[in-house]
């Protein structure tokens, strides 16, 4: 006797563009990182790991909202290229909120987006053949991405490490990121409040 195949909820249009735009950008992201870590561009790679930490913390970040209607708004907006708004349409949904709320679920995501932002942005960490990154950091910034980097990775980093010495577990990172980022896509497909 056939049991019958589970059906997956039909999603709005919307969500499958959205879903469809972070995978390509995903895949864009995972390609870009192994021409740049085999270049050593390493400040690139950690733009690149930046960009993937931004829509994961968009992913949770929806899936934290309990107003359907609400939530189906900002894949709406994401989609058409609008800011995010507050539900009452007066204010700006921030990256800092959104990382702030991720940080939550995973105590490392303010510090390591934090630490990013350091590459997306011209900063000193441009400047780190010369002056390593991780000087600049507070014990709490440093402790963070340490037990990240343990926790995850198996990497042991201690007080003197630098910030050349974690190169060779970036992708590591990345794919850690990456398959977090899909696991949270899949459960907003998968939620049946969002269905048409």
């Amino acid at each position: 006797m056939r049991t019958a195949k589970k059906q997956r909820p039909a999603h709005s249009p919307e969500l499958t563009v959205f879903c469809r735009q972070v995978r390509k950008r995903s895949l864009e992201n995972k390609q870009a990182l192994g021409v740049l870590h085999r270049n050593t561009l390493t400040a690139n790679v950690m733009a690149v790991l930046r960009q993937e930490l931004d829509s994961m913390v968009r992913c949770i970040f929806l899936l934290s909202i309990s107003d359907r209607r609400y939530r189906n708004r900002l894949i709406a907006d994401a989609v058409n290229g609008r800011q995010w708004r507050t539900p009452d349409g007066k204010g700006k949904i921030t990256d800092r909120a959104m990382v702030e709320l991720s940080s939550k679920l995973h105590g490392w995501t303010r510090n390591v987006y934090a630490f990013g932002c350091g590459f997306i942005h011209l900063s000193a960490f441009h400047d780190y053949p010369n002056k390593d990154p991780f000087d600049s950091l507070t014990p709490e910034e440093r402790n963070d991405i340490t037990q990240y980097l343990r926790s995850y990775h198996g990497f042991a980093m201690d007080s003197a490490t630098k910030f050349h010495d974690i190169k060779r577990v970036l992708p590591g990172v990345f794919d850690k990121i990456s398959s977090n980022l899909e696991c949270y896509l899949k459960a907003l497909e998968e939620d049946p409040g969002l269905t048409e």
